[in-house]
C-alpha cells in the first residue's frame, strides 16, 4: 500500500547545522494496517509524513502508494489520495467557513469535482448522519463556523473531512496531543471507528507508549531518521511499556556499537 525505499532527507545541507532527518529509511505498510509511530522529538516522524504527503521532495529514495510511484507527484495531487489530521486543531479546516461548507469542500475535492461550498440535499443528509455518530451534537451545528468550535470538535470535523470519502492512506499527526484527556479519549474512539468501518490504511504518530501498543496492528519506533524497532503480532501483543523501553535502550546501544565498529 504505502512504501518508502531508502528515503533520505537532509535539511540545511552543506551548512554547520546540517541535519539528516531521514536516513535511508525503508518502510512497507500493507493495505488495512494501522501503524502507530513512536520516537523522541527530532526522530523524523513528522518528516516521514511530510515526505509521504509531498510537502518536499526527497534528496534520494522513492515513495510508492498503492503500487504507484508518487515520488515526484505534487502535494495537491497526493492530497486527493491521502488524508492528514494535524496536532493543531485549526489546521486542515477553514475556520471562517461553516461545518457544512468545510465538509462540502472536502467531499467535492475527494471526488475530483469542481470545488463546491453548497452541498446537495443528499450530501447534507450524509454529513448529518456521519456527524451524529460522533455523539457531540455537531449534526445540529452544521451552520456554525468551525473557528467557534472547541478543539475536540474541530478535530472530529477534520477527521470526518479526511474520511468522508475514504482515502487510500490516513495520516494522524499527534492529532489528540493538544486535547484534554477526556476529549482525547473521545477523539481516539471516533478515530478507531472511522478506521475500522472503512478498513483504512493508517499511520499514527503518538508520544503515548501505552496507546501506541494498544492501538492498531503494528508499532514502530523511530530514531535519528530511521526505524529502530518494528513490532507486530504476538511480539507486540506481549510487549509492555517497560519492555518497549528496554528494547529501545538495547537497540540504541547496538546501533552505537555498530557505528563505533565502523569507525575503527
Amino acid at each position: 500500500m504505502i512504501e518508502l525505499r531508502n528515503a533520505v532527507k537532509i535539511f540545511e545541507k552543506g551548512t554547520a547545522i546540517e541535519h539528516t532527518a531521514l536516513n535511508r529509511l525503508s518502510l512497507h505498510v500493507e493495505k488495512g494496517e494501522f501503524v502507530t509511530i513512536l520516537g523522541s522529538n527530532g526522530a523524523g516522524k513528522s518528516t516521514l509524513f511530510n515526505a509521504i504527503c509531498g510537502t518536499f521532495l526527497l534528496d534520494s529514495g522513492r515513495v510508492l502508494l498503492d503500487g504507484n510511484d508518487i515520488t515526484y507527484m505534487p502535494e495537491h495531487k497526493r492530497s486527493a489520495m491521502i488524508g492528514r489530521v494535524f496536532q493543531d486543531p485549526m489546521k486542515g479546516t477553514a475556520p471562517h467557513m461553516t461545518i457544512e461548507e468545510n465538509l462540502s469542500l472536502a467531499y467535492s475535492r475527494r471526488h475530483a469535482k469542481p470545488l463546491s461550498f453548497a452541498p446537495s440535499r443528499r450530501q447534507t443528509a450524509l454529513f448529518r448522519e456521519r456527524l451524529a455518530e460522533f455523539g457531540m451534537g455537531l449534526e445540529d451545528r452544521m451552520k456554525t463556523k468551525v473557528g467557534l468550535l472547541s478543539g475536540g470538535q474541530r478535530q472530529a470535523v477534520t477527521l470526518l473531512m479526511c474520511t468522508i470519502v475514504p482515502p487510500k492512506l490516513l495520516l494522524l499527526d499527534e492529532h489528540t496531543a493538544a486535547l484534554d484527556p477526556a476529549t482525547a479519549d473521545k477523539v481516539m474512539a471516533i478515530t478507531r471507528k472511522a478506521v475500522e468501518d472503512d478498513h483504512l490504511t493508517t499511520l499514527m504518530i503518538t508520544h503515548n507508549m501505552a496507546s501506541a501498543l494498544s492501538t492498531g496492528t503494528r508499532t514502530i519506533m523511530m530514531d535519528e531518521g530511521n526505524i529502530l524497532l518494528d513490532l507486530s503480532g504476538e511480539e507486540r501483543e506481549h510487549t509492555s511499556v517497560d519492555d518497549l523501553l528496554k528494547l529501545y535502550a538495547g537497540s540504541k546501544h547496538r546501533a552505537f556499537d555498530n557505528d563505533r565498529m565502523m569507525l575503527q
